[in-house]
């Protein structure tokens, strides 16, 4: 049989949260239910932020409370801060995701903290999930270059996430914030952090703005990394990090594990279908590039 590999959307938040159209609550629901029809069995909802700060976030508690529980998609929210953590566990969330830092100057600008108090308030909020039975997903920024400090020290991305895969993390992704990573590093990078710790809560996170996003996911397949983050259609960009463009697309993510033999339980024809629909709803989403070759070739294969 042939493995698995878990592909999270992050367009309904990460993908979302930089674009100039904003979307209603009804039209990010159906992005996610499209998304979730085509097979991918994980996907970042949305995140728990001021909306003040990311206004294409407002309204996540009721997001959160609209999707359907107990059902085999496994739906994670971002959330900044305690109160975040708070509001995700008012609104019903099973898991969260929080963003750790390998640079000083990310998390100054990302959440006005520094490296230090960034890891104490996961900390923290790691404990009061265990009590509450929810998920934690720790996902640990410009693993590889920081758009105000510069390249990011490798051993400082090995030291933050020993540190919270020990203190009982669920997941630990090393994300490439602003596409700055090659795949030489990556394959180190990642073939460290499984030779010490496996790779069973071990995930990655791409940008594609180097056009090396997939080479990248190539790299950490090749040391049996089996978790990716990716974005319906492209979408992508932080607003708080210079640079960063859009992650690597869901569907060129999907074609070339499933054309390497992997299993991701992705259907290719639903999944484009959700992307045509991120990209009427935006007007930005630029597809991925498999997409004008994905469309016929997979009409072809049907008839």
């Amino acid at each position: 049989m042939s493995q698995q590999i878990v592909i999270t959307d992050v367009g309904p938040r990460d993908g979302l949260q930089n674009q100039p159209r904003i979307l209603v609550l009804e039209q990010r629901l159906q992005l996610i239910r499209a998304i979730a029809d085509a097979g991918v069995s994980s996907i970042e909802v949305g995140s728990f932020v001021s909306p003040r700060a990311v206004p294409a976030m407002a309204g996540t508690d009721a997001l959160v409370a609209a999707l359907p529980q107990g059902g085999t998609v496994h739906y994670t929210a971002l959330i900044p801060n305690m109160r975040g953590y708070e509001l995700a566990r008012a609104a019903g969330a099973r898991s969260v995701t929080m963003v750790l830092y390998a640079s000083e100057g990310m998390a100054q600008k990302n959440v006005n903290m520094s490296m230090d108090q960034a890891e104490s308030v996961t900390a923290d909020i790691l404990g009061a999930a265990r009590a509450d039975g929810i998920e934690v997903i720790a996902v640990i920024a410009v693993a590889f270059a920081c758009p105000f400090d510069g390249p990011t020290d490798p051993g400082v991305v090995r030291a933050v996430a020993d540190k919270f895969l020990t203190m009982g993390a669920d997941q630990v992704v090393i994300a490439d914030t602003i596409g700055a990573g090659n795949p030489q590093q990556v394959r180190s990078l990642t073939a460290d952090l499984v030779r010490d710790h496996g790779a069973a809560r071990l995930g990655c996170h791409f940008h594609d703005t180097r056009a090396l996003g997939l080479a990248n996911v190539f790299a950490a397949v090749e040391s049996g990394i089996r978790r990716f983050d990716a974005s319906i259609a492209g979408l992508g960009g932080c607003p708080f990090a210079p640079g960063a463009s859009g992650n690597v697309a869901t569907e060129d993510v999907a074609m070339m594990l499933e054309q390497m033999g992997f299993d991701t339980g992705i259907d290719l024809d639903a999944l484009l279908r959700a992307s045509d629909l991120a990209e009427e709803l935006t007007g930005t989403a630029p597809g991925g590039r498999s997409k004008p070759w994905l469309k016929p070739w997979l009409a072809k294969r049907a008839g």
